[in-house]
């Protein structure tokens, strides 16, 4: 019997470390040898990762970088799994709540007995039977998506080398839906990144920094749902043969592990739903055009509502997901809890927050993105090294040009037969 609880990734990354903790670690295994990679390329990542209009004063205390520890070689990974560090300047401010050693149960500072409303808080202390939401929190906290960048940062390398590019933009925030362009800007993020809330609609910009501002002054939170676009996939990745093997759930499940995300569609996603068939599903041309190595197959479609999946399986189409994430639950005009040291009713804990983190999200998307996609890749092409991988995608690519010749050739003999 299957294993259900495990889904069987060539390309895996743990993390480890608290918000407040010394440092954040990552460890990202599957990567062949030969992949360039230097700091600088995921250290792109992490500082755009802290920006936007309506992040904490905790991004004015953190200068995100990474130190590769392991796994690379002259700038070049060795086909051992990496490791990589980034350490918490906040650490200095928190040594003496964080520290690793001393008396089990100790009470110290900065406990944690109200729970917020949204959080981990309360779940985890029920189900790890611990006194300090502390305990769970400094692990909940959204921190540990840098962790998460940085791995992408690495995935991102990767793919890169097969002509692959992932943006992002905001599409909405605090109910200010954009308006977004037809076609997107190419490349995506250079684009995006130019508006404090990372928006390609100026008027909605201008809005959302307003509605911003107005929850900070009201000490409330606000959400909003960012697209994330990859360019330059062949067709076949991922597959329809397995519910763990299909790309769709497997984007779905890693988009939604980051915390605060409670919507993941792909393509037209729910709006779909609401339409007959023929509004929703993308006609199929052949591409006489296409040149022999075309990673489509040579077909192509006249619009993308599927965006670029269909049966679990990359179209060679751009991959199109959308997340919708929740207001941060940390509101500096707290709402009801109860006091875990009392039982009596309270007012939750405010933790240093962010008044929104949805500029920020889609630049963690886009590392989960790409660390999903990286793992299909080396499912798909395999090889211990990257000139292997390499081979075996033009291999394949060639081979989806030329079975359309062969079938053509095979169709005019049959004909000259009859």
């Amino acid at each position: 019997m299957q294993d259900q609880t495990s889904i069987a990734m060539r390309l895996r990354f743990h993390t480890a470390g608290e918000s407040h903790g010394q440092a954040l670690t990552v460890i990202v295994e599957g990567m062949p040898a030969g992949v360039p990679l230097h700091a600088t390329s995921i250290d792109r990542d992490l500082g755009r990762r802290m920006q936007g209009h309506g992040r904490g004063a905790r991004m004015k205390i953190e200068r995100d970088q990474v130190e590769i520890l392991g796994g690379v070689r002259t700038g070049e990974t060795l086909g051992s799994p990496v490791a990589l560090l980034i350490r918490n300047r906040d650490w200095t401010n928190w040594e003496d709540v964080m520290a690793v050693e001393g008396t089990p149960g100790e009470l110290r500072r900065r406990r944690v007995t109200r729970p917020r409303p949204g959080h981990a808080d309360l779940v985890g202390v029920l189900k790890y039977d611990r006194l300090d939401a502390r305990d769970i929190l400094e692990r909940a906290s959204a921190r540990e998506t840098a962790a998460r960048v940085a791995a992408g940062g690495v995935a991102k390398v990767l793919l890169g080398s097969f002509g692959v590019n992932i943006g992002s933009h905001v599409v909405s925030l605090g109910g200010v839906v954009a308006t977004v362009p037809d076609p997107l800007p190419d490349p995506l993020n250079e684009a995006a990144d130019r508006s404090a809330v990372r928006t390609l609609d100026p008027a909605a910009e201008a809005e959302m920094i307003r509605r911003i501002d107005d929850a900070k002054a009201a000490g409330d939170t606000l959400g909003g749902e960012v697209e994330v676009v990859a360019r330059g996939l062949v067709v076949g990745l991922g597959s329809h043969v397995s519910w763990d093997r299909r790309l769709d759930g497997r984007l779905a499940g890693s988009l939604c592990s980051i915390p605060a995300v409670k919507g993941v569609e792909i393509g037209l996603g729910f709006d779909g739903a609401r339409r007959p068939g023929s509004e929703v599903h993308d006609g199929i041309h052949r591409d006489a055009a296409a040149a022999a190595d075309d990673r489509r197959g040579g077909f192509r479609r006249a619009r993308n509502h599927a965006g670029g999946l269909e049966g679990g399986t990359t179209t060679g189409e751009p991959l199109i997901v959308r997340l919708a994430m929740k207001p941060i639950s940390t509101l500096m005009r707290p709402l009801d809890t109860v006091d875990l040291t009392t039982g009596k009713a309270a007012k939750a804990q405010s933790e240093r927050s962010d008044i929104t983190a949805v500029p920020a999200l889609g630049v963690i998307a886009e590392a989960v993105v790409a660390l999903v996609l990286a793992d299909a890749m080396v499912e798909k092409f395999g090889g211990d090294s990257l000139a292997e991988m390499q081979r075996n995608y033009h291999g394949y690519r060639t081979a989806l040009g030329s079975r359309w010749e062969a079938l053509s050739t095979d169709r005019a003999l049959a004909g000259e037969q009859s």
